[in-house]
């Protein structure tokens, strides 16, 4: 199976730098719009044969005009959702966003026993969103795009992509609308592209208005652990 795992559009809180986390949570900008009406055009060759969205109305507002061109219904999947914040809800400054990616990438390294501080562990974190990759699976689905966020996307790649780690997913920034192709099935599955610039092109892309799920994180994975 063929998973395109696509971060939504730019938002007010991605502008700001905030850790925006809880559903349903804000709508897109004029720009995160823009971004969502390039997908199309950006994904005219995958031959999707179904489309995701998660509880928040920006991954679903992202996926509408997708759903237009293929003629797909999208499916709302809370497993899909953003990783809670916990008690850093919408804050911006350095210490939270460091805790908070801190912990993203330790269950990604393998610390699934980890707490986000009022939050959950990466346990019940990456489980739900391999259901909904399992459910996709079930259907006997060959290419599916999962409209997600910056950090669930960057963490549960790095942590399921064979040929992917903690510090890979750490250091690489996902624009919104970037794309993470992974290719396999079951628990074997390997990266085959990580976009480094919204799929839209520089035209509409605002690299320095990613947020911090979207970011390059270097530098906040402190674990000995394994994947």
């Amino acid at each position: 199976m063929r998973l395109l795992l696509i971060r939504h559009g730019q938002t007010p809180s991605n502008i700001k730098g905030l850790l925006d986390t809880a559903v349903p949570g804000p709508e897109l900008t004029r720009l995160g719009h823009e971004q969502a009406r390039a997908l199309p055009v950006a994904l005219a060759e995958e031959p999707i044969e179904a489309l995701y969205a998660s509880t928040a109305i920006r991954t679903q507002l992202t996926a509408s005009p997708l759903a237009g061109s293929t003629r797909l219904d999208v499916g709302i999947r809370d497993g899909l959702r953003e990783i809670s914040a916990g008690e850093y809800e919408m804050l911006g400054d350095g210490e939270s966003i460091a805790v908070y990616l801190r912990t993203v990438f330790a269950w990604t390294a393998g610390e699934l026993d980890r707490r986000m501080p009022g939050g959950p562990d990466g346990f019940e974190t990456f489980g739900r969103f391999d259901d909904v990759v399992a459910e996709a699976e079930a259907e006997g689905l060959g290419t599916v795009a999962l409209f997600s966020h910056g950090a669930m996307i960057r963490s549960w790649a790095g942590a399921r992509a064979k040929n992917l780690d903690a510090e890979f997913a750490a250091r690489n920034i996902l624009s919104n609308t970037g794309v993470v192709v992974l290719e396999g099935s079951g628990s074997d599955w390997e990266a085959v592209t990580w976009m480094g610039e919204a799929v839209g092109g520089p035209a509409v892309e605002d690299t320095l208005a990613d947020g911090p799920a979207g970011d390059s994180a270097a530098g906040v994975v402190e674990t000995d652990g394994g994947r």
